[in-house]
């Protein structure tokens, strides 16, 4: 690999380190462990990248090898669904292994650890292993079965393999070091009963290996050079190590762990246990649903091989766990569908309008290019008639001077075709506008190069034309939750950021050129963003999924509600001058819309804390996100935080403080008591 080409990150340091030290390049082995107990996801696309991208950079194998050693979880269709997508992302591996590959040889190995005193049958209870193990401040104490004698402990363990026992019943231990600081290194378990059909090896075995004991070896047994994991195993890798040190040839490679940071991406989850509950509860239609963070369900979406490949260079390795906002990933799919999706015409909220001057019964075939990034993308038709469909938003009968769309006496181009004026409405019963009428300049065709085909609008509209639009359904993603971290919060369940409006379907109206999509065929449907054919679609009824807008729409919700908390707080000043309660409360109204108006969870906590202080101003604001947020409650406030700001607002010099937080206080069961002395003190 050039060192010269870019700067290298640590796990490259690592691996160019070791070559100078003597490791040969055609000794370099890398591998993709994942567990078929669930559906990749967008951390694991990360991991991919990273070890396939290795091979790739230093020419070296990588093998696929499924730590599939808990029988209990794991299924085939997970073991077909994980090939599919690292095929999906562009690589191939160069061998394909399992973890149950290896079961006899681990437990050869085994019996020649209880032959050495290294290993033994423990018989406890779970419970009293956990009391017996200690704490990390504690030593632990040694296992009443630990000096079983060989003998007993051979015997136990082959009766073990032979499904004598019940689940539970026995286990085997390392024999290590009960006073060991590391809690892992405390006598770890080796093998446990599971009396569970397993999708490679049937109901050969009773006995299954654990994680820590499997890895290594695996890693060992296919000669890996470098095994990577994430940095909740870093305490694990000493016990890796001690593994490897009991079965270790020096005259073959001795596989090296090393720990990089998760990337854990904003307004999602990635454990596969709360994916697996998002599924189970239906707040998802499946592992593949568009909203998930799962690689299929990304796929699904509309996103592509390169977007993601691309995500995972950008967002880089890293030594510290880190959230990564989801917006990065959005303009990686951006940018890669602005080169690629042709752009076509689609109205999703349409209103009709027809063009009364034009000759009822005619229609045009115009050009219309395909990607304007792509010089090579060539033109196609786009058929035009009297009577389309614009999207609602771009009318306005009473429009103020700034909206550059269409209105009564104002011009608009219509994208590929000619230039209009609104002239006049038809209304319902109701007063709501049922259809528009315009006229059109017709001297003013696009590319037409007269002089009217040059006149300067205020703005450019799509649309399509009613004879021969196709309907289709249009699910319109959004984030599946509305907290960027939803999981991080202990006091909350994560499924109560579930956004509501993570999905809304529509009935959309699209040129006729896109009667023949297939699926995961991508377009830009133009003004509106990039949008996906689902798998759902049929040549009867069409769907296309939301794959991204063209606008990161949620980055200006976030700088309006950072704004809403920002105004706030300078005009809460205003309400300790005003000179009357109905100014006053006028003040109080303001802030408590802008109160009601944000959603981010995390924003408002981090706006309590920030503004537990001894000025006035910032505990009367505080109290009032407590009195008028539906979003948070008092529980969800740390209990130090919260003590904080109630006893400096009751001590607060104003009157009106201490007035909002007793409100407060008296709707807040758990504290009330708490100060139920201070407060019987005040007048």
């Amino acid at each position: 690999m050039s060192t010269e080409e870019k700067s290298l990150n640590f796990i490259e340091q690592i691996i160019e380190h070791d070559r100078e030290n003597g490791l040969a390049d055609d000794k370099l082995r890398f591998r993709f462990p994942p567990e078929p107990n669930g559906y990749l996801h967008i951390g694991h696309a990360s991991a991919i990248a990273l070890n396939f991208g290795l091979g790739l950079s230093y020419n070296a194998p990588v093998n696929l090898r499924f730590d599939d050693t808990n029988p209990a979880k794991e299924e085939q269709e997970y073991v077909d669904a994980i090939k599919r997508d690292v095929q999906w992302l562009g690589y191939q591996w160069a061998e394909e292994r399992y973890a149950s590959d290896y079961f006899q040889q681990l437990y050869d190995w085994a019996v020649i650890f209880i032959k050495k005193g290294k290993a033994y049958v423990d018989s406890q209870t779970s419970e009293a292993m956990a009391e017996q193990k200690g704490t990390p401040t504690t030593e632990g104490t040694d296992s009443p079965f630990r000096n079983r004698s060989v003998e007993e402990n051979l015997d136990l363990f082959e009766r073990m393999k032979n499904g004598e026992f019940e689940e539970g019943a026995h286990i085997l231990r390392a024999k290590i070091d009960m006073k060991s600081t590391n809690m892992l290194m405390r006598d770890p378990i080796m093998y446990r009963i599971l009396h569970k059909h397993h999708h490679r090896t049937a109901d050969k075995w009773c006995i299954y290996p654990m994680y820590d004991w499997a890895h290594g070896e695996s890693d060992y047994l296919e000669q890996i050079s470098h095994s990577f994991c994430t940095l909740e195993f870093l305490p694990h890798r000493e016990l890796y190590d001690w593994f490897l040190d009991q079965i270790y040839d020096e005259t073959k490679v001795r596989p090296k762990q090393r720990e990089f940071a998760r990337r854990n991406l904003s307004h999602t989850v990635v454990s596969k246990r709360k994916l697996l509950k998002l599924v189970e509860d239906k707040h998802v239609a499946g592992w593949d649903d568009p909203r998930m963070s799962t690689i299929s369900g990304l796929r699904r979406r509309g996103y592509t091989p390169t977007a993601l490949r691309n995500f995972a260079e950008v967002i880089g390795i890293a030594k510290r766990d880190n959230l990564i906002d989801v917006s990065r990933l959005e303009a990686c799919i951006r940018e890669d569908l602005n080169k690629t999706a042709p752009r076509v015409m689609a109205v999703l909220d349409p209103v009709k309008l027809v063009i009364t001057n034009y000759p009822e019964g005619h229609e045009e075939w115009l050009d219309a290019e395909n990607n304007q990034e792509d010089e090579s993308a060539g033109f196609r038709k786009v058929p035009f008639s009297r009577e389309i469909y614009i999207e609602r938003e771009d009318f306005m009968e009473n429009a103020p001077p700034k909206f550059f769309r269409l209105s009564i006496d104002r011009e608009v181009r219509l994208k590929n075709a000619y230039i209009i004026k609104g002239t006049d409405v038809v209304k319902d019963a109701h007063g709501n506008i049922t259809e528009i009428h315009a006229t059109y300049d017709v001297d003013s065709l696009s590319g037409s190069g007269t002089e009217a085909s040059q006149r300067k609008v205020s703005g450019t509209l799509h649309w399509v034309s009613i004879a021969h639009a196709i309907p289709a359904e249009v699910r319109l993603y959004d984030r599946l939750f509305t907290d960027e971290a939803p999981d991080s919060h202990k006091e909350r369940d994560f499924l109560e950021f579930v956004n509501p409006d993570s999905l809304k379907i529509v009935t959309g109206y699209l040129e006729p050129s896109l009667k023949d999509a297939k699926n995961e065929d991508k377009f830009q449907f133009q003004r509106l963003g990039y949008f996906t054919v689902d798998k759902d679609a049929t040549v009867e009824k069409p769907v296309f999924n939301k794959t991204v807008g063209l606008k990161d729409a949620w980055e200006e919700k976030g700088k309006k509600e950072e704004n809403a908390i920002n105004n706030s707080l300078k005009e809460i000043n205003k309400y300790f001058k005003v000179a009357t309660d109905e100014e006053r409360q006028a003040v109080e109204d303001m802030i408590a819309e802008n109160i009601k108006s944000i959603s981010n969870f995390s924003l408002l906590q981090n706006a309590i804390r920030k503004n537990v202080n001894n000025n006035k101003s910032s505990l009367l604001f505080t109290n009032f996100i407590l009195k008028y947020s539906d979003k948070i409650k008092f529980s969800d406030v740390d209990a130090e935080v919260l003590e904080k700001l109630y006893a400096m607002s009751l001590r607060s010099e104003s009157a009106f403080v201490r007035n909002e937080v007793i409100r407060n206080l008296k709707n807040d069961d758990l504290s009330f008591g708490k100060f139920q002395t201070e407060l019987d003190k005040m007048p």
